[in-house]
């Protein structure tokens, strides 16, 4: 069959159908594309026109868009809809993507035309969001090397294509160590505690294994029920340390990566003039140096530690008063817990479950963001889908003029990546007049509807996607001219800022009340159950606090190396989380390892963002708060400086514009209860 992707008709098109894709279509279209975009950068070079701003920066803007749009696909469904097949073109397409960019980014002709018109900026009456581009654009030349020697120029290749495999291949593992495991039960005393949202999944894949009993996984929707409420403490214990020992010394063992990883970012980094590679990543990022970053890190900690063992020390109190005789481990913290939670709050997961059905959450969200936004999403089962599961909208603002594109995929199945993440098939652009809208997608793993119940979600699930819905609505609403600044294109300790924003609307009653109802009786939820889950939004946030802090320290130092080293793995991470770990470490278990968001992903050295926009994000919502939730003014002034403005700015600019000062980090620490 004739590759439909080199079809001019078919690549116009505002979506692919995925239906009619193989694999090797991708293969050919890349290729093919990547010529194409190497011919784009030859005619800039030998363009005799003086450079200026439309034919040199907006030219190299422009280079690969049918590249972009067929990669978005390919890379997009490797993460959620992933197969062996796919996974191998991905090794053999990310070298060449990465000689791809290099060829644009040390191209020494093309960077001279840049520098022509950098030198020129003062004089050429540029708007904002020219400038942002054309800063970038500069900044992206200078980042990657143009200035090295021709011998520096080549390490400097073979690092970039080293890397792009080795994060894939790190991503692999994880999901296969994750696939690989099982717990098989056909004891029922072995499940007891554990709620029947759980068991009946459990039970549905130990039949689709044509097995007895019930299997339980290190997904999560099967392993943080687990954990959170087995009885049997010797079987928590071998599910947490399966889950913290994927990738340490199994068959997809990821410590060789990790070293490989660091190592070659380091070399990168100080092959660019930087002592490490934590300072060459946070020069682009608000925080701009790892001094700052932990400085900022350091803070937080010393507002949050003694909460944090007062958090603990209260767990272990009341583990006692209910005849545990033992100390706390890592295996019994979720478990015990809970418990508390409910003794103190009459709430848990399982009591607020029934309330939060998969669809009547999806409706709320929606709601939500017409009621702040004025936009609305419509159904449409006519779009292209990668997999049954996905739901395809359309959304329009209030005059009905179109978006973009939204796909939801919420469910877990052994081809897609753990987690939670919002991505885009087509960014946001401007080109010859026309307004070319995205194509966003949230993807999640939450439980999956059962013969008995819809799939219903738990508070902290629900939480997660108005977290991935406020970056939805961030790709969504943007209004750009340029690509590479619409949207989620932001520094990433600025993106976090609208998810974690949408989070705080999970403990506002006014809002709740009208979606929280129950599946069977669609009564609403009680008013004293909202009221109490409001009351512990502040449960435990001093170890909540340390806890994500750790995770920054270890990331942190991973990235702050200044030389090249053989590591052990587990003493490097024991002593990067040492002033934050409360526990007794367990032997041969590891975080790192599976550390896919800053090994496999994008947070190498910004893993911190997230506190970072947590700043961001409280200091926000107390404007709405100050206002009323829904107050139109304040949700446009949002919309207008936040949600639409991708990077054509200064994420700092943006802010104060919306807020009319710089955030204050009081707002968190308030939020939080971690005043004294």
């Amino acid at each position: 069959m004739k590759n439909i992707l080199l079809n001019t008709e078919v690549i116009k098109q505002e979506i692919l159908d995925f239906n009619k894709l193989q694999i090797s279509d991708y293969q050919e279209a890349i290729t093919h594309y990547i010529s194409n975009a190497e011919k784009e950068i030859e005619m800039i070079c030998s363009n005799k026109e003086e450079p200026n701003f439309s034919n040199t920066i907006e030219g190299i803007e422009n280079i690969g868009l049918n590249l972009d749009k067929v990669t978005a696909y390919f890379f997009n469904l490797n993460y959620a809809n992933t197969s062996t097949e796919l996974q191998k073109a991905s090794q053999e397409i990310s070298p060449a993507l990465s000689d791809f960019s290099n060829s644009i980014y040390l191209n020494s002709e093309l960077f001279e035309k840049v520098k022509k018109v950098y030198a020129e900026k003062e004089s050429l009456d540029l708007n904002t969001e020219q400038n942002s581009l054309l800063e970038n654009c500069y900044q992206a030349f200078i980042r990657t090397g143009i200035g090295l020697s021709d011998k520096d120029k080549a390490e400097y290749k073979e690092i970039s294509k080293k890397l792009s495999k080795l994060s894939l291949q790190f991503q692999e593992n994880v999901l296969a160590t994750t696939n690989d495991f099982q717990l098989h039960l056909t004891n029922e005393a072995d499940i007891s505690g554990i709620p029947s949202t759980a068991l009946d999944q459990a039970s549905k894949l130990a039949k689709e294994n044509n097995k007895e009993g019930w299997i339980f996984t290190l997904h999560f929707p099967s392993y943080m029920p687990f954990i959170k409420y087995a009885d049997n403490r010797e079987l928590r214990k071998v599910m947490h340390i399966a889950y913290s020992s994927r990738c340490f010394d199994d068959k997809y063992c990821n410590k060789n990566n990790i070293k490989e990883i660091v190592n070659l970012r380091l070399r990168k980094a100080q092959l660019l003039g930087y002592k490490n590679y934590a300072d060459y990543v946070l020069e682009m990022r608000m925080a701009k140096s790892s001094k700052n970053v932990n400085e900022f890190l350091e803070e937080l900690l010393n507002s949050s530690i003694e909460f944090a063992k007062q958090d603990l020390k209260e767990v272990q109190e009341f583990a006692k008063s209910i005849g545990f005789k033992d100390e706390i481990q890592k295996w019994d913290w979720a478990y015990f817990s809970e418990k508390l939670l409910k003794e103190k709050y009459s709430i848990d997961d399982e009591l607020t479950r029934p309330y939060f059905k998969l669809e009547n959450v999806i409706a709320g969200v929606f709601d939500l963001a017409n009621k702040l936004y004025d936009i609305r999403f419509e159904i449409d089962t006519s779009l292209p889908k990668y997999h049954r599961d996905v739901l395809t909208y359309r959304v329009y603002d209030k005059e009905n003029n179109f978006l973009s594109y939204f796909y939801a995929d919420f469910h877990p199945r052994p081809e897609k990546q753990g987690g939670a993440w919002m991505t885009s098939f087509t960014e946001q652009y401007i080109n010859n007049g026309t307004d070319h809208r995205p194509h966003v997608s949230i993807v999640c793993n939450f439980i999956e509807a059962s013969d008995n119940r819809p799939s219903l979600l738990s508070f902290s699930e629900f939480t997660t996607l108005l977290h991935e819905f406020g970056h939805a609505l961030h790709g969504m609403l943007t209004r750009c001219t340029y690509r590479s600044l619409s949207g989620t294109n932001v520094f990433r300790d600025f993106v976090e800022l609208p998810s974690q924003f949408m989070e705080n609307f999970a403990f506002e009653k006014q809002w709740i009340v009208n979606i929280a109802k129950h599946y069977q009786t669609e009564k609403a939820m009680p008013s004293d159950m909202i009221d109490n889950i409001i009351k512990s939004a502040n449960f435990q946030s001093g170890y909540q606090f340390t806890r994500q802090i750790s995770f920054g320290l270890n990331d942190m130092a991973w990235h702050s190396i200044e030389a090249e080293q053989d590591f052990d793995i587990i003493k490097f991470e024991n002593d990067a989380m040492a002033k934050t770990d409360l526990f007794e470490s367990v032997e041969n278990t590891c975080m790192s390892t599976a550390f896919s968001h800053i090994f496999g992903g994008g947070y190498a050295a910004g893993y911190y963002g997230y506190k970072w926009a947590e700043v961001l994000d409280a200091d926000a919502f107390e404007a709405f708060k100050e206002n009323g939730i829904f107050d139109k003014k304040t949700a446009d002034l949002f919309r207008e400086n936040i949600l639409e403005t991708g990077s054509t700015e200064s994420p700092e600019i943006l802010y104060r514009k919306f807020r009319g000062r710089d955030a204050k980090i009081d707002a968190l620490l308030k939020r939080s209860g971690l005043v004294k």
